[in-house]
Formats: structure tokens, C-alpha cells, sequence
């Protein structure tokens, strides 16, 4: 089971292409008709087009051009640029290059741009029941839409395609007159040609124009901005270059190496001060100590002196007496030498105090001219600041002057020398065969796409096709099983329903068989407990289940006693069928006790079974089915009968079958093949199923052997073809085609 469940779903994906096939094979008459009446209106359509030609002129875009002067800057063009050619190529498909060309040609009167109408035109308006206001147009208005009409008639035939990685585009024009196909590609390269120096030249007019506006205003502000520098050089007494820049630096520069040396020596100065203002005052022998002056050379010599006259005092107090001449000699000389001394140490002392105020002084006045030096500089650079930006601006303008002066000169030299940007390299000429149509290929093509359509909409319709159509849709869809088939049979003049004789007419026909065959299957279906009551129902009338249920009852009646009982009590035939009267007593009277039971029962000796008819119609016949005497009644006629055939009311259009089915032992479900919907045959089944109906299968009736063998493949191949019977159905439609 459970390689069955998963094996399901793989099968349920698989595409079968031999059911496409067959869809097409089955409407192939009719796709290839619809094909061929499409192709017949394709050629028709197509012969009656006029031919277009189609001419081609090749315009070859120069990237530099040859310019007497440089004046690329005034027309601002950088043909070095992609976009360059892009915008080339979107001139050449502009409506002022095509109106040129219209005028220059002088289309508007050209016969190919003023077709009159043809017959198959109408006009729409005159369809409508109410008339539709329409806009009044002035004259210049009528005449400014006819020329926009025609200037997009002209556009969509014309076509610039540029070729790949060269300078050159192709300019193509369709036209039905091919001279005037070849015309136009050349007038189009020549109005672009003529078109770009016309553009430059008034460019040039224009540059000119401008230039010399703005010359003349350039000249005022030249000569204001130098007339104001040199004002300023006269107000401010600004002489060299730089203003005197540089004689204030070097200035500068000197005082302030001077100041360097002046602080300096007055440091030294000022050490020295301090160390003798460290010393208390008249302490002159403390001042002998200070480096300042120990080290001085009248102070050294001072000194030698004074040691010397010490020494010679000691040498003659050892001889001499304090008295002595000798000793008061050189007494007089050490006090001398001491004085002198003294007197030499407040000279130094004084020195430095005097040479310390001095280089304070200088280092006071040194500063004061580098602050005043700085106070020149900066006001001269301040000077040479509002000097330098009038002279930025005075050459500003100069220069602009220039520079517009010169593009002036260039503009007026070049205003009669212009170039041309473009040239035709391969001019257009008159095409002898048109471009278009294709006739062949369009031919072909609508026949193409015709088959296709054809396809797809049979396709369509066997989708939207839900009928029972073979067994594998009564297993698929219905999921029922499938008891046999009956074919169509072919229909006789004279005869309004000869199904219900087919049987005993002709017992080897491929009819009989079907029913000997859904009688095998009925018997089969039930060997240990046979179905001594049958019934035969469908979903909605005209299906053939009356038709079943005598042709059924007359084929088991050959080998059994076989009662038919007809129980469609709504619109019953089966006394029609047998050529009974429809007043006959039947099934109505037996139940209601109005007839005995040998009345109500007819013999067919034709077919070999008996035969009770309807009888009188009930007002109500679902409550004669459902009465117990009704139920009595089948189990009487059990009794006498090996084999019971109802045929019984359609399920969907009354309850009478949903009753039968508590009384009967097997119920037979009939389907008319390729016309019933199958929504209805399986609500018709489900109701059945809701009452727990016997229902033992279903019989496909009606059926088109022949048709079906051949559209549906080996669904039908099989049933008959062994012994013949599907040759024999083909050649019972053959002579009722002849008939």
C-alpha cells in the first residue's frame, strides 16, 4: 500500500504526450481550416499593400574638422566625446531637420503624402446616432496640423542607424516610390550638412554680437582699475616695485642684530652691577675680592706692587727699627701704593656702574627703533597688500580684454570659412526590388501562427470539455467502475428510437455484444449472491438507460425468467417501446389493488421476457414507491421471476431512484459518452452513495466507435475489433451516409 500511495502522485505528473496528440488529431479538420481561411485573408490583405522601397545614403560624421583658428571654446563642441555623435544622430531624426527636407522637396504636394481615401475607409462618426460636437480650426491652425501630420508621416519612415565603431550612420528612408526613396536619404545628409553651417554661422553672428557687447564694457573697467593704481601710487608715495619693502627689511634686520648685542652687553653690564651693589658700601676691601676687578690689570699690577712694598717692609723691619728712615721711607711708599689702590678700585667701581646705565640705555633706545622700524614695515606692507590687489585687479581686466579681443579676432576671421562637419560617403539610389512586404513570409508566417492559434484553441475546448468520454474517465473522474459500453447506433429513416429493438434485431452486432457484455459483468458481479432486482437510473434524462434496461432485460431473458418493470412513473416508455397503450395496466395498478397481477403483466414473445408498463400515473409517484405495498409487490414478483429489470426516474431530476434503491439488489448508472458533464454524473453517484444505493458500475452509452478508436486511441480499441465489430459499425455509418 505504500508503494502505492507514493508511487500515485509520480504517475499524476508524468505528461502524456499521446493525449496532446490526440486532442490535435481529433480537431486537426478543423485547425487546418481555420488556418487555410486566415492564410487565403493573409494573401489577399497582402496583395493589396503597396510595395515599399527602401534606399539607403551613409553619412560619414568627422570627429575633428579643420579649423583655421582654435575657437572650439567659443562653440563649446568636444567632438572627442560619445555623446558627441549621440546628439548627431538625434539631430538627424529632429522634426526642423525633417520639415527642411519636407520643404526643400516640396512634399506637401507629393502624391505618396496626400492619398486620397480609400473605398474600405469610413468614417466612424457617421456610426454614432447622435452627431459629436466637432473643434473649429482656423486656417493657420488647419494648416500648421496638416504640416505636423505630415511631418510624422515623414519621421516613421524615416530610420538613422549608426554603424557600429566607425564615424559613419546609415540614413534610411521607405517610400512606395523608390526614386523618391533614394531622394529623400540624400536630402537628409545634405539638410544635415547645411543645417550644422547655417547653426555655426549664426553661432559665429551671435559670438560676435556678444563679444563686442562685452568689449566695450571690458575697456571701461580696464582703464577705471588703472587709473585707480596709479592714483594710489601717488597718494600713498609708493616708489619701486615693492613699495620700499625691502629697505625696510634689511633695516630691520640690522637694528635687530644691534639690539641682540646691545641686550647682551647689557647683561654683562648688569651682572657686574649687581655684584658690586651686593658689597657694602666704602667696604673698599671687599671690592678687591669681586672677579670684576680682582681681574682687572692696573688692580693686578696694584696689588704687585703693594706685595712687593710689604715684602721690602718685612726685609728691613728684621734690620731696622720702626723709626728708621728706611722703614718710615717704605711705610710712606705701602700707604702710597695702598691709596693708589683704592683710588684705582673706585674708578672700576664706577666704571661699571657707568657702563651698566650705557648699555641699558642703548638696549632701551635700540628697541624703541626696532618698534618703530617694525611700525614701517607694517604699514608698508599694508601698502604693498592694497597695491598688489589693485594690480590684481587692473590685470584681471587687462587680461580678460585680451583674451575676448582675441576671440573676436578669431570669430571675424573665421566668419567666412566654415567647414562642414559631416559628408555623404555613399549616396542612395533607387532600389529595384521593395523591402516590403514580404509576401511569402507573411504568407507563411499567418499560416504558422494560425495552426498555432488553431492549436491552442482546441486545446481550450478539450479543456473546457467536462463530459465522460471514455472508461479511463469513469475511473479517473468518476471513480467508479466500469460495467461496459454501448455504441451508437446509426439512425434509420422510419424509426424513432431503434436502440430499443437492437438487441433482438440483430443479436451479432457489435450492439449485442455490449449488452452481453454489461450482462456478463452484472452477473459476475454477484456470483454467490445473484442481484435478482435490477435497476437502471441515470443523472438527467436522454442518456439511454430505458434503452439499457430492455436491451439488458431481453439478453438475460434468453437464459432466465426475466420480469421489466417500468418505474419511471414521470414520463415512462417502455409500453411505447413495445407498442403498448399507454392506458395499459401496469405498475401503478398493482400496487394501488385496482388490477390483478396477470392483468398488469404483458408478454413480449419477441424478446422472450414479460413486460409491466408503468400503468396509470400517479398524482404522487415517489408515495406509491415508498408505500409498502409497493415493497410487497417486488417481493411477489421476486417469487416468480429469476430476474427483476426496473428502469426507473433520472437521480437528479427526482428522488424516485434514492427510493428504489432500499428494494433493488444491484443499481446499473447510465452515461451518455461525449454529453453529459461529469459535475452532474457525480452529484448524481453521490446521491446514490448518501442512501447506500447498490450502485455495481456504470455504462457508457452511445458511444462513436469509430470516432472514438480513432481520436482516443486504445481506450476503445479492444472491445470490439477482434471479432470485427468496429468494422462492422464503420460500414452501418457508411450506408446510413448513403441513405
Amino acid at each position: 500500500m505504500s508503494q502505492d500511495r507514493f508511487s500515485q502522485p509520480m504517475q499524476d505528473e508524468v505528461i502524456d504526450l499521446r493525449q496532446y496528440w490526440m486532442t490535435i488529431n481529433r480537431n486537426k479538420w478543423g485547425i487546418l481550416g481555420f488556418a487555410i481561411i486566415i492564410s487565403i485573408l493573409t494573401t489577399l490583405v497582402v496583395f493589396s499593400m503597396k510595395p515599399v522601397y527602401r534606399a539607403t545614403a551613409t553619412l560619414l560624421i568627422e570627429a575633428k574638422q579643420a579649423n583655421v583658428v582654435s575657437i572650439e571654446e567659443v562653440y563649446g563642441l568636444d567632438t572627442n566625446n560619445n555623446e558627441y555623435y549621440l546628439t548627431q544622430f538625434e539631430i538627424l531624426k529632429s522634426r526642423q531637420l525633417a520639415e527642411r527636407v519636407i520643404d526643400k522637396l516640396n512634399l506637401a504636394t507629393h502624391p505618396e503624402f496626400n492619398q486620397q481615401p480609400s473605398a474600405l475607409s469610413f468614417n466612424w462618426r457617421e456610426l454614432l446616432p447622435v452627431e459629436l460636437p466637432q473643434q473649429t480650426m482656423s486656417p493657420e491652425e488647419e494648416a500648421k496640423a496638416r504640416q505636423q501630420q505630415l511631418t510624422d508621416s515623414f519621421i516613421s519612415r524615416l530610420t538613422i542607424s549608426p554603424v557600429r565603431k566607425t564615424q559613419l550612420v546609415n540614413i534610411t528612408f521607405e517610400a512606395n516610390d523608390r526614386i523618391l526613396a533614394a531622394q529623400v536619404a540624400n536630402a537628409v545628409g545634405d539638410a544635415y550638412i547645411e543645417n550644422n553651417l547655417d547653426a555655426r554661422m549664426q553661432l559665429t553672428y551671435k559670438a560676435s554680437e556678444w563679444l563686442m557687447e562685452r568689449l566695450s564694457g571690458l575697456r571701461e573697467q580696464v582703464n577705471k582699475s588703472e587709473a585707480k593704481l596709479q592714483e594710489y601710487r601717488n597718494q600713498e608715495q609708493i616708489v619701486g616695485s615693492d613699495g620700499g619693502a625691502e629697505i625696510a627689511n634689511n633695516e630691520l634686520s640690522l637694528i635687530s642684530s644691534r639690539l641682540v648685542d646691545a641686550r647682551r652687553k647689557r647683561l654683562e653690564a648688569e651682572s657686574l652691577y649687581r655684584q658690586i651693589k651686593a658689597v657694602p658700601a666704602n667696604n673698599l676691601e671687599a671690592y678687591e675680592n669681586l672677579p670684576a676687578i680682582l681681574n682687572h690689570p692696573l688692580i693686578r699690577d696694584l696689588k704687585l706692587a703693594e706685595l712687593q712694598t710689604a715684602l721690602k717692609k718685612a726685609d728691613l723691619a728684621k734690620r731696622y727699627g720702626a723709626k728708621h728712615p728706611q722703614m718710615q721711607a717704605v711705610e710712606s711708599e705701602l700707604s702710597d701704593v695702598r691709596n693708589s689702590l683704592y683710588n684705582q678700585i673706585k674708578k672700576i667701581v664706577r666704571s661699571i656702574e657707568n657702563d651698566y646705565r650705557i648699555a641699558l640705555t642703548n638696549e632701551r633706545s635700540l628697541k624703541a627703533d626696532q618698534e618703530k622700524a617694525k611700525q614701517s614695515l607694517q604699514s608698508i606692507n599694508n601698502k604693498d597688500h592694497n597695491l598688489k590687489s589693485l594690480e590684481k585687479e587692473a590685470e584681471s581686466n587687462r587680461q580678460l580684454y585680451d583674451t575676448f579681443f582675441n576671440r573676436l579676432n578669431e570669430t571675424n576671421a573665421t566668419g567666412d570659412l566654415q567647414t562642414a562637419n559631416a559628408r555623404i560617403s555613399d549616396p542612395a539610389v533607387a532600389p529595384t526590388k521593395p523591402a516590403k512586404p514580404k509576401k511569402k513570409l507573411i504568407i507563411a508566417l499567418s499560416f504558422v501562427a494560425s495552426m498555432m492559434f488553431g492549436i491552442v484553441l482546441a486545446f481550450l475546448m478539450e479543456a473546457l470539455n467536462n463530459t465522460i468520454k471514455t472508461a479511463a474517465d469513469v475511473e479517473n473522474k468518476l471513480h467508479s467502475t466500469m460495467l461496459g459500453l454501448l455504441p451508437l447506433l446509426p439512425k434509420r429513416k422510419g424509426a424513432d428510437n431503434q436502440s430499443y429493438q437492437a438487441y433482438t434485431d440483430d443479436p451479432k452486432s457489435a450492439y449485442a455484444e455490449s449488452v452481453r457484455t454489461i450482462r456478463t459483468g452484472v452477473v459476475l458481479s454477484a456470483l454467490d449472491n445473484p442481484h435478482k432486482i435490477l435497476c437502471c437510473t441515470s443523472s438527467i434524462p436522454g442518456e439511454g438507460k430505458t434503452s439499457l434496461a430492455i436491451n439488458l432485460a431481453t439478453s438475460i431473458g434468453q437464459m432466465e425468467k426475466v420480469l421489466l418493470i417500468d418505474a419511471d412513473m414521470r414520463r415512462p416508455s417502455i409500453a411505447k417501446a413495445f407498442g403498448l397503450s399507454g392506458k395499459s395496466t401496469g405498475l401503478s395498478n398493482l400496487v394501488a389493488g385496482t388490477s390483478p397481477l396477470d392483468a398488469c403483466i404483458h408478454r413480449a414473445d419477441t424478446n422472450n421476457i414479460d413486460v409491466m408498463t408503468a400503468g396509470t400515473i400517479p398524482p404522487n409517484p415517489l408515495d406509491l414507491l415508498a408505500s409498502k405495498r409497493f415493497a410487497k409487490v417486488l417481493e411477489t414478483l421476486e417469487s416468480h421471476y429469476d430476474r427483476i429489470v426496473i428502469d426507473t426516474a433520472p437521480v437528479q431530476a427526482v428522488s424516485d431512484s434514492l427510493v428504489l434503491s432500499q428494494h433493488v439488489g444491484a443499481m446499473i448508472f447510465v452515461v451518455k459518452s461525449d454529453s453529459t458533464n461529469h459535475n452532474q454524473v457525480k452529484a448524481g453517484l453521490r446521491r446514490l452513495k448518501e442512501v447506500n444505493a447498490p450502485v455495481i458500475g456504470v455504462v457508457l452509452n452511445q458511444v462513436d466507435i469509430k470516432k472514438a478508436a480513432k481520436y482516443y486511441g486504445n481506450d476503445y480499441h479492444g472491445y470490439y475489433d477482434t471479432y470485427g465489430y468496429v468494422d462492422e459499425t464503420s460500414q452501418a455509418n457508411k450506408t446510413q451516409s448513403a441513405t
